[in-house]
């Protein structure tokens, strides 16, 4: 298989889940904010059953508000870090992303033209492989969340959608791990 290939192809052992500034206070304004929680929570459940790793930004949460709590209270406090930068690519972030010795970076997030943009350009700039998952991301318009997909895209991320994720990471039906979380995207 060519290295091309390997670019699309997602496994439990090689991915981290990266949930971007899905926070209490900029809900109100995003049109797209329940599919967005409905698609991230379904990435979330997966990755933790599958083992991967998942961590957490929150854009100055004293005033955005923390984490939504149907997904801040399934992560473990340790791996949400905050920040004032747009990018999430922070010092922290960059460290333990370094420390799990894994490539490929899945995105779900708040605003994909903002943080959610700036974080993957510095992702793919680190040398991270990245897959955002463009029903578990949104902008206050949709021009806006258009453009961040563009943009993303163009500078080498693979842009994705929360159910072809799943079904890579989960490789086979008929399994217990399948029939538990086939749940989540019925």
């Amino acid at each position: 298989m060519t290295t091309t290939s390997n670019k699309y192809i997602l496994n439990q052992d090689n991915s981290v889940l990266f949930i971007i500034d899905i926070q209490e206070k900029l809900i109100p304004a995003m049109k797209q904010s329940e599919q967005v929680i409905k698609n991230a929570y379904t990435l979330l459940t997966t990755a933790q059953k599958l083992g991967i790793p998942v961590i957490a930004t929150e854009q100055y949460p004293n005033g955005l508000g923390k984490t939504v709590p149907n997904l801040g209270s399934h992560l473990d406090p340790l791996t949400i870090f905050e920040k004032v930068s747009f990018s999430g690519c922070i010092p922290g972030v960059i460290s333990t992303l370094k420390d799990l010795r894994r490539k490929k970076v899945i995105i779900a997030g708040m605003e994909t033209h903002v943080c959610v943009f700036q974080t993957v350009r510095d992702l793919l700039a680190n040398d991270f492989e990245v897959f955002v998952a463009a029903d578990a991301v949104c902008s206050r318009t949709d021009a806006n969340y258009q453009s961040g997909l563009s943009l993303m895209s163009s500078m080498g991320a693979v842009i994705t959608n929360t159910e072809t994720i799943f079904f890579d990471l989960l490789k086979r039906a008929g399994t217990p791990v399948f029939k538990e979380l086939s749940r989540l995207i019925k």
